[in-house]
């Protein structure tokens, strides 16, 4: 199996040459086999990957089961984990609708007078320090279970 790796990782180095090439020397892209060798390419990839991935789901099936030697999880506890992860969430998408027009604003402002510079960030750490509260508050609550 570790064979289909190599050949992905060799298909992504291939593509990520072709991207090097193109973008250094775009007139020598009208060379006829260019855009034949980059399908091709990409068919190795994709059959890797598949058959990585059909290969990988008969060794899964053959692996002893793990959840046996795990406890139960109660709907009690599946609950508790969900809601240890509320905060953290909640304040995330907090923290990212704050930030959106703080950053936005900051860069206009910066753009007329960069002296302020200093004071943009101090902005812009307080509206993420809603998502690291977030944060604290579902480790503390983790902490609980």
């Amino acid at each position: 199996m570790y064979w289909l790796i190599a050949v992905m990782t060799l298909g992504i180095a291939g593509i990520i040459i072709t991207g090097v090439i193109m973008e250094m020397q775009p007139a020598k892209i009208s060379r006829p086999w260019f855009k034949p060798t980059i399908g091709i390419n990409l068919l190795v990839f994709v059959a890797a990957q598949a058959a990585l991935i059909f290969m990988g789901v008969g060794e899964v099936m053959a692996a002893p089961p793990l959840a046996e030697a795990g406890g139960e999880i109660s709907i009690g506890l599946g609950l508790g984990i969900i809601g240890v992860g509320i905060p953290t969430a909640l304040s995330t998408i907090g923290a990212g609708i704050a930030v959106g027009p703080i950053g936005a604003a900051s860069l206009a402002v910066l753009a007329e007078k960069p002296e302020i510079f200093g004071r943009t960030l101090i902005y812009l750490g307080l509206a993420e320090g809603i998502a690291i509260y977030g944060l604290v508050m579902s480790i503390l609550l983790l902490d609980k279970i």
